[in-house]
């Protein structure tokens, strides 16, 4: 889920930066300092989209620069628990496969795929269901719930987030396609 939130922090504006349009300097160092930054209860900052308001600056005896509280619009990224998102598959391994979901990346098991059982394919680099010869492969857009999610440290190397396909209304596309048709033909 992407969220906007209002932050208030101070920024140092460098003297040779005096003669730039103080907002759009602004801007561009707080977006150098947070973007990508990762906060447990916030989630990842995407970016800084706008000042708000832009103090008066101050002076430190001993360096140049003018400092400005600020108060700015953010926009984060924060999975939340049950939640339906839409992504693409960036990899398959023999565990599972991982799905871009925006600016991070989760886990399909191979457990949680379909109810079938799952083969993996080394050749193929793919994941096959054995009896609905469902297939998974890089690329493949999917529709997945997140079950499980450990945000640690402020990055996002050590995030984890784990994913189901295993309800209705989830997995390829082209299977939620499928599976609608099939039930559309039996109410008839």
């Amino acid at each position: 889920m992407y969220y906007m939130t209002k932050i208030e922090d101070t920024v140092r504006i460098p003297p040779y930066r005096f003669d730039d349009p103080l907002e759009e300097v602004a801007l561009e160092i707080l977006n150098d300092k947070y973007d990508g930054h990762l906060d447990k209860k916030l989630g990842l900052l995407i970016c800084v989209n706008e000042i708000l308001e832009i103090g008066e600056g101050k002076l430190i005896m001993g360096d140049g620069a003018s400092y400005h509280n600020v108060m700015f619009n953010s926009i984060f990224f924060k999975p939340e628990q049950q939640e339906v998102i839409d992504g693409e598959v960036i990899e398959i391994a023999e565990f599972g496969a991982f799905v871009r979901m925006g600016p991070m990346d989760g886990l399909v098991h191979v457990s949680q795929i379909t109810d079938d059982y799952i083969n993996y394919d080394s050749k193929r680099n793919a994941l096959l269901a054995k009896e609905t010869n469902k297939t998974l492969d890089e690329g493949d857009l999917v529709r997945s719930r997140i079950v499980a999610i450990s945000l640690k440290d402020n990055s996002t190397k050590n995030t984890k987030i784990g994913l189901t396909m295993r309800q209705n209304g989830l997995g390829r596309f082209e299977w939620i396609e499928k599976a609608k048709q099939d039930s559309k033909k039996a109410k008839k």
